[in-house]
């Protein structure tokens, strides 16, 4: 038990009297005191709006004194610009039709010029008569709660902004695309049809003869370096070349233009083999060389001569071009051998070996360049066709005509995919095993 003037004893585990009493003397607030120092702000107002009372809490939060409040403003001298409107055009109307609001946010003024943001629940208060005596509000403090939404909102405006730049920037990407793909349709057609200038458009009729022709273009973005022709001289002769200029694009170009048209030139003025090279290689070496900017070539260059029961004489020279592949009626293949052609352009005065061939009926001599042979094979693309690989599907198309065979290597050249990256041109010259006195040429393009 507690003695006068002593400390009152902790309780004891079953002491639940003394526990209880202790909680009561902590909750011995007054009402007064409660409404006073309430977490939120309470005011009374008269139906004009006149506050009648009002908390400390509220009057702490607007910097104000209770004497300058107190039957001397209204709640409406409290509220901002924006929320005086809103409570004489919103509030105050539905507060009298439905007698009570609830969470209204507003903005209340503060003694230093601050804003307050708040939500407002208001009640009237009515007589035992049911007349409308005064209004009572509730003022929550939503400083806060505006932050908060002030951030959500200040977060969505820069999301919004985000996704607006990113569907712009995806809408100028989708633009540079559609540029970009009609520039380089522009530029594979423009490349095509000046591709198309350096070679021949088709390939003539020879009495007696099958030609087939083919040419594989690596890239549709950039001119290929590779070229052939095939021309009448004069009575029973006619001229053929097949070649490859250095490089690719514009330069390669010009160089295939000014070597066609020369070896057509030379082939005309005279036209034996390595006499026609000779002349090829002085007009590209004083062309370039000259100029500090060597460029040249390799090419096959030949002709062909009427011979008896239906034979043809073919003679030809090389200039550092891989070597033609005769490919016989009885199932033989062999190359041509042109030993010790140097490349056309790069010397003064280069040595150009010839050779010679007859062809029977049957019998085809085949053209090509070097992206056939260095195509890239095996399981990774790490090995080269090759010459050997070469002569043996020649071989396995022996009884096949010029245009059979240039079809059969046709297909050769699609089954190598990714592996062939280098421009391919091919062409064929076969007697028919029917020698017919004249057939039609063929000419393949891709």
């Amino acid at each position: 038990m507690c003695r006068a003037g002593s400390e009152p004893e902790p309780a004891g585990p079953g002491d639940t009297a003394g526990t209880d009493a202790a909680f009561s003397a902590l909750l011995e607030d007054s009402a007064e005191e409660l409404y006073e120092s309430a977490p939120c702000g309470y005011l009374s107002t008269l139906m004009d709006g006149t506050i009648a009372k009002i908390n400390t809490t509220l009057l702490d939060w607007l910097g104000l004194e209770r004497e300058a409040v107190v039957g001397r403003i209204r709640f409406t001298d409290l509220l901002s610009v924006g929320g005086k409107l809103y409570h004489e055009t919103h509030y105050a109307p539905l507060l009298r039709m439905q007698g009570e609001l609830s969470g209204i946010a507003l903005e209340m003024k503060s003694s230093g010029g601050g804003r307050l943001a708040v939500l407002v629940s208001s009640s009237i208060k009515h007589s035992g008569e049911g007349e409308p005596l005064l209004i009572r509000t509730t003022v929550f403090d939503a400083s806060d709660r505006r932050t908060y939404e002030q951030e959500l909102l200040r977060r969505r405006q820069e999301a919004e902004q985000a996704r607006e730049e990113a569907e712009q920037a995806r809408a100028e990407a989708e633009q540079a695309h559609r540029q970009a793909e009609a520039d380089r349709q522009r530029l594979a057609d423009a490349l095509a049809v000046l591709q198309q200038s350096l070679l021949p458009d088709s390939l003539p009729t020879l009495p007696g003869l099958e030609t087939a022709v083919y040419y594989h273009t690596a890239s549709p973005d950039r001119l290929g370096g590779d070229f052939y022709d095939l021309f009448h001289l004069d009575e029973g002769r006619w001229a053929f070349f097949l070649g490859d200029v250095c490089g690719k694009g514009p330069q390669a170009a010009a160089l295939t233009s000014l070597t066609r048209y020369t070896l057509r030139a030379a082939a005309h003025h005279n036209p034996d083999p390595v006499t026609t090279l000779r002349t090829l290689n002085t007009a590209l070496h004083e062309r370039y060389a000259a100029g500090g900017d060597p460029r040249y070539c390799t090419v096959i260059y030949g002709v062909i001569e009427p011979g008896t029961s239906g034979h043809v004489r073919v003679r030809l020279a090389s200039g550092g071009h891989p070597p033609a592949l005769v490919v016989r009626a009885d199932g033989n293949a062999d190359y041509l051998q042109t030993p010790g052609g140097l490349l056309v352009g790069v010397l003064p005065d280069a040595p150009f070996a010839s050779a010679q061939t007859t062809l029977a009926p049957g019998d085809t001599l085949l053209l090509y360049t070097d992206g056939i042979t260095e195509a890239r094979t095996g399981p990774t693309n790490d090995m080269l066709y090759g010459d050997d690989a070469l002569r043996g599907f020649a071989a396995g198309h022996a009884s096949a005509s010029a245009s059979e065979l240039i079809t059969a290597l046709t297909g050769l050249l699609d089954s190598f995919g990714d592996g062939l990256d280098d421009d391919t041109a091919l062409l064929a010259l076969g007697i028919p095993a029917a020698h017919p006195d004249t057939l039609p040429a063929t000419h393949h393009l891709p």
